[in-house]
């Protein structure tokens, strides 16, 4: 899958956090920020952790999820560059409320919650990106609620390959998903994903290979899902 990564001349310039920032001061927050690498099925962090830093991945992908009492996992986002995590525990100074592994090997940077203030204190700019980053997550959480209402499972499982496929133009997109973490986040059991993705499979809009699901129908996966076409 295609991933827009920043500047490799500035690790903050693709991020909408830190874009409403000027360079020297990107710099700055670039200087305070720890370098960290997580392997493959590393957690960077886990629910009710204190909230000490905000991460900025700059490679690889991180499943974000909630673990129910039962153990079953529910798979909020998957995030990828040049998204960040864990804005939210740092503004309320409270403890992580999901937690974080790493799907792929991944390279980011770590800001601890005292540079950050800092910064949002001196940088009253930076609050109208955080504010966005809230409304994101309060809208897709929204979705989220509504698929679970309208859609059956088949159409949850296209609509959670629709997004993971990102904006990618290409005409065959490699997921990098197994079906055990897609049914985490489609909410469903694997062998009722395993047959829907069997269905779609059938149908060409993709193919299994391995671990990896090559989509090669997006538009059709939209329609399934009930997405408006692009």
């Amino acid at each position: 899958m295609e991933v827009r990564l920043p500047d490799p001349g500035d690790a903050l310039s693709g991020v909408e956090l830190f874009a409403g920032l000027e360079p020297e001061v990107r710099q700055r927050v670039i200087a305070a920020a720890v370098p960290r690498t997580y392997r493959k099925g590393q957690l960077l962090f886990v629910e009710n952790d204190p909230g000490e830093s905000l991460i900025v991945l700059r490679r690889g992908a991180v499943a974000v999820f909630r673990t129910a009492p039962t153990g079953e996992r529910a798979v909020m986002t998957v995030a990828r560059p040049p998204d960040v995590l864990g804005e939210v525990s740092l503004l309320d100074a409270s403890t992580r409320s999901a937690s974080a592994e790493a799907i792929e090997d991944c390279a980011a940077l770590a800001l601890s919650r005292g540079a950050f203030m800092e910064l949002v204190h001196s940088n009253p700019r930076i609050l109208d990106a955080v504010m966005r980053s809230l409304g994101a997550l309060i809208r897709r959480l929204t979705e989220q609620n509504a698929d679970h209402v309208f859609l059956d499972l088949p159409g949850r499982v296209a609509k959670t390959l629709v997004r993971l496929a990102g904006e990618s133009q290409a005409p065959m997109i490699t997921i990098e998903l197994n079906q055990s973490q897609l049914a985490e986040m489609a909410g469903g059991s694997r062998q009722s994903v395993n047959q829907a993705i069997g269905s779609f499979a059938n149908r060409g809009w993709l193919r299994t290979e391995g671990r990896r699901i090559v989509v090669t129908d997006v538009a059709a996966l939209r329609r399934r899902a009930g997405m408006p076409d692009r």
